[in-house]
């Protein structure tokens, strides 16, 4: 039981990881095809990144001693289902029986896909079928395969029935999820994505968000390849740098990034995923952009670059730049105030556009 809740864990907390990864770009598809960001579809799909992470840790953790396996075959009989089943039933607690609960957890297991395939990718049965079959086959082909040669033998077994009992699972799942709110399923693109919605604090929290998070990928990225650079490519261990210079080199490459966007497109990279768009300033447009972008996550990281004690000052700025998001107005917050310019939805010049006649 011990080992089932550490898996567990372990798989709450990969799908956690990749759902971090991959929230900013989750967000801006959101806004370009369902004109907003749900919180529902959000948790189903973190959902999802956790189930499927769940379905490898159970197929192949712990991964055990090779000393220690014991080499197993296959179970090819289509009928073993069926033979399970009538033993299960013979016995005196048929539904405690050790087959019968092994087919119903088999079923279980495999519900969840079922109704992601329904609720997220808006098909139905016959992909459900097709999407428990191919995954349930991987799984067992992982397994015979001695996970795909890791191991000199499998030493799980390749059982048919479980193929069979994992996808009338995802068909059940697919079938059950029609109770699904419609307004939670689908995967088209809403009709009124491209339409204005209205421009609120929490919109921005989340172009807030979506900022610290890029900005702190494209920093470590830039670390982690320079300094793989440095001691790979130059071959030289020596020139590796120490943690001040590598926050300085992914401060100075994150930040100018961060300054380019805004200069040229008046946006920052959590503008873009909410579709915000920054207007309206008396000064000229490229002062406006650069206070605009000092006033941002860019701007504040590389102020303390400048060290004591504008170091200071930049970490003192990040609680006030929250604090201004929810006391301004739209929550246009410290890149409104010191650029002068009023924030806005993105697609509102789109929709004002004149429709030129057919």
């Amino acid at each position: 039981m011990g080992e089932q809740v550490v898996l567990g864990v372990i798989a709450i907390a990969i799908g956690m990881a990749v759902g971090i990864v991959l929230f900013v770009p989750f967000v801006a598809i959101s806004y370009r095809r369902r004109g907003r960001l749900s919180f529902g579809r959000t948790m189903l799909w973190l959902g999802a990144l956790i189930y499927f992470w769940a379905i490898w840790t159970y197929t192949l953790l712990p991964l055990p001693d090779p000393d220690t396996i014991r080499c197993v075959g296959a179970i090819i009989d289509p009928m073993s289902v069926v033979h399970d089943l009538q033993r299960a039933f013979a016995s005196p607690q048929p539904l405690r029986h050790p087959a019968f609960l092994q087919l119903a957890f088999n079923v279980l297991l495999f519900l969840p896909l079922g109704a992601f395939v329904r609720v997220l990718a808006g098909r139905g049965v016959v992909v459900a079928l097709l999407a428990g079959l191919g995954l349930s086959l991987l799984v067992e082909t992982t397994q015979l395969t001695g996970v795909w040669g890791l191991y000199p033998c499998a030493y799980r077994f390749f059982d048919v029935g479980d193929l069979m009992t994992n996808t009338i699972g995802a068909v059940v799942g697919c079938t059950l999820a029609l109770v699904v709110p419609r307004a939670l399923r689908g995967s088209r693109a809403a009709a009124d994505a491209d339409q204005p919605r209205p421009v609120t604090r929490g919109r921005r929290a989340l172009a807030m968000l979506c900022d610290g998070l890029a900005y702190f990928f494209v920093s470590a990225v830039v670390a982690v390849t320079v300094q793989l650079w440095l001691a790979y490519v130059v071959d030289d261990r020596a020139a590796v740098l120490d943690g001040a210079a590598s926050e300085l080199v992914s401060t100075v490459a994150a930040s100018g990034l961060w300054l380019v966007l805004i200069l040229v497109t008046g946006r920052s990279v959590g503008d873009v995923a909410v579709q915000l768009r920054y207007t309206g300033s008396r000064l000229p447009m490229m002062l406006a952009r650069l206070l605009r972008w000092a006033g941002g996550i860019g701007g504040i990281g590389a102020l303390a670059l400048l060290g004591f004690p504008f170091d200071l000052i930049s970490s003192v700025l990040y609680p006030v730049a929250v604090v201004l998001l929810f006391t301004t107005r739209r929550g246009r917050g410290l890149p409104g105030l010191l650029s002068g310019q009023d924030v806005e939805d993105a697609r509102e010049r789109q929709a004002s556009a004149p429709v030129a006649s057919a």
